[in-house]
């Protein structure tokens, strides 16, 4: 299914037509480049580019050679110039093929993926922003099968609230933080936290769940949601917004009190924003506000410029908030510190 999803990926962002746009040049860019496993697009995008984002702006689509909107190791990348206008072109690499008996070739590299999918597939399905009335309405756990306050992968445990033309599989959440926006006090969403996969055993009130996976302990009183569908939206094509976004970070995961490159922040921007998964945003270190020493006036205070601190990548979009991958953090990220649209 990754393979799927991530062809869909590729064939979306490289085939993208070459815009006219000014873009910046990395200045110790490669004049050619082989990629290898391992590899990002993004990565590869910042060899080339000041800014990753604006890949689409310099790619060459070659149709002589067999998908060329997709990029594997082995593959050569190269630097040329077209109306004085720098282009990347693809030579293809040598392709390990297997022959079936119909001799049917089959690739066996995968191409590379635009950012590390380890990094973002956990929070694809497992945390989720929901109102209050969907954690409060959910079936939940009311015991487990052998009187233990905890449960883990291979207990059983009984749950009320399960009907039955519901499905046979769920994931199991705690309520956790509660989504406020930092400027307007707006609640805009609760936090549900994964803990477990279970499976229905027996049907009934309660009925009887099999915890077949945890990475945390099961307690009374949690909840069961439905699996979301796996088919998620993974063409992520990076990109600035059109228009202009003014955010804070929110939340950020792992209870860590300074965010680095690759972590996952909640972010107070959305769907009703015109947020879209791909969007980049510069994240400023929201300027400090300090006393006036200077003044005569002891209340006088003065707030610092913010100032540039990295990019984040928007991977996963409710309606009012988002999760974004942070790309760069050239200075320690905070919680409440802005983002913007990336130029």
């Amino acid at each position: 299914m990754i393979r799927r999803i991530v062809l869909s990926l590729f064939f979306i962002l490289l085939s993208l037509p070459i815009v006219a746009n000014e873009v910046e040049l990395n200045p110790d860019h490669p004049k050619r480049y082989t990629v290898v496993k391992g590899d990002t697009l993004w990565d590869i995008s910042g060899m080339f580019l000041k800014y990753p984002w604006h890949w689409p702006d310099i790619w060459y689509v070659n149709p002589q050679i067999e998908n060329p909107h997709l990029i594997y190791p082995g593959d050569e990348l190269s630097l040329v110039y077209r109306d004085g206008r720098p282009v990347l072109e693809l030579n293809r690499g040598k392709r390990d093929v297997k022959l079936s008996p119909q001799v049917r070739e089959t690739m066996l590299d995968k191409p590379i993926p635009t950012i590390p999918l380890s990094a973002v597939g956990p929070f694809l399905s497992k945390p989720r922003v929901v109102g209050a009335e969907v954690l409060d309405n959910a079936p939940y756990v009311v015991a487990s099968a052998d009187e233990r306050l905890i449960s883990a992968s291979g207990d059983y445990v009984y749950a009320r609230g399960v009907e039955p033309d519901s499905s046979d599989d769920f994931a199991v959440f705690r309520g956790g933080k509660v989504y406020t926006d930092p400027d307007t006090s707006e609640v805009l969403g609760y936090e549900a936290i994964y803990t477990a996969d279970a499976s229905l055993v027996t049907e009934g009130d309660p009925a009887k769940m099999d915890i077949t996976y945890s990475n945390r302990e099961v307690q009374i009183g949690d909840r069961l949601l439905e699996i979301e569908d796996e088919n998620y939206d993974l063409n992520f094509i990076p990109r600035s917004p059109e228009q202009q976004m003014d955010g804070r970070i929110i939340s950020v995961f792992d209870g860590v009190s300074q965010v680095g490159q690759y972590q996952i922040v909640v972010l107070n921007l959305g769907n009703r924003d015109g947020l879209e998964t791909g969007h980049v945003l510069s994240v400023w270190k929201a300027g400090e506000t300090i006393p006036d020493q200077v003044t005569a006036d002891r209340k006088d205070v003065v707030t610092l410029p913010d100032e540039h601190a990295g990019e984040a990548m928007v991977f996963k979009i409710y309606e009012k908030v988002s999760f974004a991958l942070v790309m760069k953090a050239t200075k320690a990220i905070h919680l409440y510190d802005r983002v913007k649209s990336a130029p």
